[in-house]
């Protein structure tokens, strides 16, 4: 069964062991999320998007995050490697990158991934990928970073424009409110 100290003393093993890197922290995530139901029972069923903070220290953060349903997160950046595994629903996600040349920062395409249930994936330190929740359900995931997530300087990207700017992270929480509030009303017309 998954416990969240236990998951964290083997995320910091695994960075001690690694010398900072992620390989390690991405077998602890694989094993993690290969059992869904452990971690539901630890964690609860999903029942509204949000971020919820596991564990959150200079070297490494540990969030458990809930998308909403067709909730889309613009463009960003992370500055440090990040491990992410779905334990229930799916995410997909577009990586881009710069435009060569360009002075306002902006991207273009250069991939995608779609994560399910399971899934578990490394993104490196200077990856920038937008996440998109594709289905009518909560998604439930487990991040870890190496690094402190909330105090690094990263940058979002407008999806309208694609221009680069200061990420914030209040906006970012709003957006996971707006849907928890799209949900509620969903459910009310039920």
């Amino acid at each position: 069964m998954f416990d969240v100290d236990r998951f964290v003393a083997d995320c910091r093993t695994a960075l001690a062991e690694d010398k900072g890197g992620h390989r390690a922290a991405r077998e602890v995530v694989a094993r993690a999320v290969a059992e869904p139901n452990g971690i539901i029972r630890a964690l609860g069923e999903p029942t509204r998007a949000g971020v919820w903070t596991l564990h959150r220290a200079p070297d490494l953060t540990i969030l458990h995050l809930v998308w909403g349903p067709h909730l889309t997160i613009m463009p960003h950046n992370h500055r440090m490697w990040a491990v992410i595994g779905l334990y229930t629903g799916c995410e997909d996600n577009i990586f881009w990158r710069r435009l060569p040349d360009d002075a306002q920062g902006r991207l273009e395409a250069a991939g995608a991934r779609a994560l399910r249930a399971k899934d578990c994936a490394v993104l490196g330190r200077d990856i920038i990928h937008s996440v998109t929740n594709p289905a009518a359900t909560l998604t439930g995931a487990i991040h870890v970073y190496g690094g402190d997530f909330f105090a690094a300087e990263r940058s979002e990207w407008d999806p309208e424009t694609l221009c680069e700017g200061r990420y914030d992270v209040e906006k970012t929480l709003r957006m996971f409110e707006e849907s928890n509030a799209a949900l509620a009303k969903q459910a009310s017309q039920r």
